[in-house]
C-alpha cells in the first residue's frame, strides 16, 4: 500500500499564485504534476503510447500501478472529494475502495480551475487546460455567437427543454476543439477507447465535443454499468482498451440535499457494491492480467446553505450596475459592469457582506495568475472572462438565474472541500 495523502498535501497546500490572495478558502490547481490536469499524459503512459500533450503526473503517484499496462480503466465519480471517500472507505460506507488503496496507491490531487465538470471533463479527455480549451464555467459569454450559454447543454442558458441549441447558431460540437482528443490519440497508436455514460447524457453536446473515435456504452444502473464493464474487458482481454466510466449520482444528490447528506453517501454506496460484486470479484484472471483501475473526481463539493441574502435580486443596486447577470460559477463568477461601474461592482461586492465574503480581482489579473493553468490562451477566453472575478469564501455564493434556489451543495470555486480529489489505482493483475 502506498498512502500518499499525509505526504503530499502539504505540497498542494502550499500553492500560490502572484496576485492572488491566499487563506483557507483558497487551494489552488497544482497544474505542475499533481492535479487531474495531468491525468492524460499519465493514461498515455501506462498504455506505452505517446503523451496527448507532455504534463504527466508526478512519477511517485502512478508508478506504484507497474509498467506497461493492457488495459486502463479510469472511473470518474462527479463531486467525489477526497475527505468523503477517507471517510466513506473507514466508515463502512465503501469499504472495497480501502481493500483497491492496500493493492496500489492514494494519493491527494487538485481539480482544475473552475473547479466544474463541463471544464474538467474536457481537460481530461484533451491534456488541456481551461486557458487553452476556453471552457471556464458552467454559464460563459460567448461573444462569437452572442448569448451566455450553458456549457453541458449547448444551449442558452435559460432555455428548458428541446430548441434553442448552438447549433441553430453554428456552433459544431465535434469542432469545437482544436487539438487532438484521447480517443483520436490512443487510437492513432492502437489502443481503442470507450466510454460509459447513463441513457440521458450519452450523445450530449459536452460529450460529441471530446468523445470523438469513442465507442460510447450507454447504461441506467449500477448494476448493468458494471456487468457491462466486465463484459467489454472480457471479450477484449487480448486487446489494448482505455475505458472510461462516469458516474453522476453523488454530484447530483450532494447538489440537490448537501454533500453530506446520507443519500449521497448511499449512492456512493451502492455504486461501490456493484462495482465489487459485478466486476472486481468476478473478472477473470486473463481480463485482469495487465489491468490497472483508477478512481478520480473532476471537483468536490461544499455546503452551501441556502440565504436570501446570497441571490441577486436582493440587491437591485448591483444589478442594476451590470451589461448582463454574472456567469461563470457561482463560487467563482464573472461581472460585466456598465461603463464608468467598475469600481462601483467591485466596492459594492466587497461591503455588501460581511468583509471577506467575495473578493473581486480584475479578470485579466486572474488570467496571468496563471490560475487557469499553462499553454497558449484561447483566443476567445479574455471576453468569456469579463472586467471582473468573484472568487467565493467560505460557503458564500452568488445566485442569480431567475429561478427559486434548489441547491444545498455547490463547486466551482477554490475551497479545498472544492479543489481537492482522489486519485486511487491499484494493478488487478
Amino acid at each position: 500500500m502506498t498512502d500518499l495523502v499525509a505526504q503530499r498535501l502539504p505540497l498542494l497546500q502550499g500553492r500560490q499564485l502572484p496576485g492572488m490572495p491566499q487563506g483557507e478558502s483558497f487551494l489552488y490547481p497544482h497544474y505542475e504534476g499533481n492535479s487531474i490536469f495531468n491525468v492524460p499524459d499519465t493514461v498515455c503512459r501506462l498504455l506505452g503510447v505517446p503523451e496527448i500533450a507532455g504534463r504527466p503526473l508526478d512519477g511517485m503517484i502512478y508508478q506504484p500501478l507497474g509498467g506497461t499496462a493492457r488495459h486502463v480503466v479510469v472511473i470518474l465519480v462527479d463531486a467525489l472529494a477526497l475527505h468523503r471517500l477517507q471517510r466513506w472507505m473507514e466508515d463502512g460506507t465503501a469499504p472495497v475502495w480501502r481493500r483497491l488503496r492496500e493493492a496500489g496507491v492514494l494519493a491527494p490531487l487538485t481539480s482544475i480551475s473552475p473547479s466544474t465538470t463541463c471544464a474538467a471533463l474536457t481537460t481530461l479527455w484533451t491534456g488541456r487546460s481551461p486557458r487553452e480549451h476556453g471552457i471556464v464555467g458552467y454559464e460563459l459569454w460567448l461573444k462569437e455567437y452572442g448569448v451566455v450559454a450553458n456549457m453541458i447543454t449547448h444551449g442558452p442558458i435559460q432555455f428548458r427543454g428541446g430548441g434553442g441549441s448552438l447549433e441553430k447558431a453554428g456552433f459544431k460540437p465535434e469542432e469545437y476543439l482544436p487539438f487532438s482528443t484521447m480517443g483520436s490519440h490512443l487510437k492513432a497508436h492502437g489502443v481503442s477507447a470507450h466510454a460509459f455514460q447513463h441513457y440521458t447524457i450519452n450523445g450530449s453536446g459536452l460529450s460529441r465535443m471530446f468523445l470523438k473515435e469513442v465507442e460510447m456504452h450507454p447504461y441506467g444502473s449500477a448494476a448493468e454499468l458494471w456487468v457491462n464493464v466486465r463484459a467489454l474487458l472480457e471479450e477484449k482481454a487480448g486487446e489494448r482498451l482505455y475505458t472510461w466510466v462516469y458516474w453522476s449520482n453523488v454530484d447530483t444528490l450532494a447538489h440537490r440535499y448537501g454533500p453530506e447528506d446520507e443519500r449521497a453517501a448511499g449512492d456512493f454506496a451502492l455504486f461501490s457494491y456493484a462495482f465489487e460484486r459485478h466486476f472486481l470479484d468476478a473478472l477473470s484472471a486473463a481480463a485482469r492480467k495487465d489491468t490497472a483501475v483508477i478512481l478520480l473526481a473532476d471537483h468536490g463539493q461544499i455546503h452551501t446553505p441556502k440565504s436570501p441574502r446570497y441571490a441577486l435580486r436582493s440587491h437591485p443596486d448591483l444589478n442594476r450596475m451590470l451589461h448582463i447577470n454574472p456567469t461563470g460559477e457561482h463560487r467563482l463568477f464573472f461581472l460585466y459592469p456598465r461603463p464608468g461601474e467598475r469600481d462601483a461592482v467591485r466596492d459594492y461586492l466587497e461591503r455588501a457582506w460581511e468583509p471577506g465574503t467575495f473578493r473581486v480581482l480584475d479578470s485579466a489579473a486572474v488570467l496571468e495568475s496563471g490560475l487557469y493553468g499553462p499553454g497558449e490562451m484561447h483566443p476567445a477566453l479574455p471576453d468569456r472572462l469579463g472586467d471582473l472575478t468573484a472568487l467565493s469564501t467560505g460557503t458564500a455564493y452568488l445566485w442569480w438565474p431567475m429561478k427559486d434556489n434548489p441547491l444545498l451543495g455547490r463547486h466551482g470555486g477554490l475551497h479545498p472541500q472544492e479543489m481537492l480529489v482522489p486519485f486511487l489505482g491499484a494493478r488487478l493483475g
